[in-house]
């Protein structure tokens, strides 16, 4: 999921990374996209509390992926929804070379990106109730048993993101593991301020906006499920 060369405090904000960083290198193309449009989409946690209308120049619904990999998901959503605003936060430099890849060539002017840990994001720089949704679309499931406390789905991040939610903001989370979607029901039902958007209380039928990815069409040839869950924030 999300990372930083060099974290401060890495356990005052959550004691265990969710998340492994890849070594792959940037294509030339990924380096070159990176080293052209950071400057103007880029972000950094050490800047502080964002401040969303001077950040986009308008006000919008504001919506924050953790985790976007390639960012092509992303882009299409931004693409698709020009009258909202996307932060998206991820650690795997080749996808964010990648994600400003896109954002060139579809000229995307409503996305801005974190390359660090985004729980340092979530703590330093996103105000309360700014958020009208979080999107964490299959993120790790680390299916060891010994590394389930390595899930990111916990109650802790739960009750950190919570606050960031407007009023009837949505948590939307998407996994392809049904151990980690259970956990994940289990998680969120017991949080007190979020209300399940499913009609039979569990899991959610995938929702138009979130786009179909490859690995997932490519899951769903070989039988795979894929389980989305909705919650609103309701207090």
């Amino acid at each position: 999921m999300s990372e930083q060369n060099q974290q401060p405090e890495p356990n005052k904000l959550y004691p265990l990374r969710s998340f492994v960083i890849r070594s792959s290198r940037m294509t030339s193309a990924q380096q070159r996209a990176y080293d052209q449009y950071w400057p103007q989409h880029g972000l950094t946690s050490e800047s502080g509390l964002i401040n969303p209308l001077q950040l986009f120049g308008r006000k919008a619904p504001l919506i924050f992926e953790i985790g976007f990999g390639m960012g092509l998901s992303l882009a299409e959503m931004a693409e698709q929804h020009s009258d909202t605003d996307f932060i998206g936060v991820d650690v795997h430099k080749p996808g964010v070379g990648n994600l400003l890849n896109e954002i060139r060539k579809r000229q995307l002017g409503n996305i801005k990106i974190f390359a660090e840990d985004a729980q340092a994001v979530i703590e330093r720089c996103l105000p309360d109730a700014g958020l009208a949704r979080v999107q964490l679309y299959f993120p790790d499931p680390w299916p060891k048993r010994r590394h389930h406390k390595r899930r990111l789905v916990q109650p802790e991040f739960v009750s950190r993101i919570l606050p960031k939610l407007a009023l009837h903001g949505v948590l939307h989370m998407a996994t392809d593991w049904e151990p980690y979607a259970r956990q994940m029901l289990e998680v969120v039902n017991a949080t007190p301020g979020l209300r399940n958007l499913s009609k039979s209380q569990d899991f959610a039928e995938r929702p138009d906006f979130r786009p179909v990815t490859k690995f997932e069409k490519r899951g769903q040839r070989l039988g795979h499920g894929v389980w989305d869950l909705l919650f609103e924030r309701c207090d």
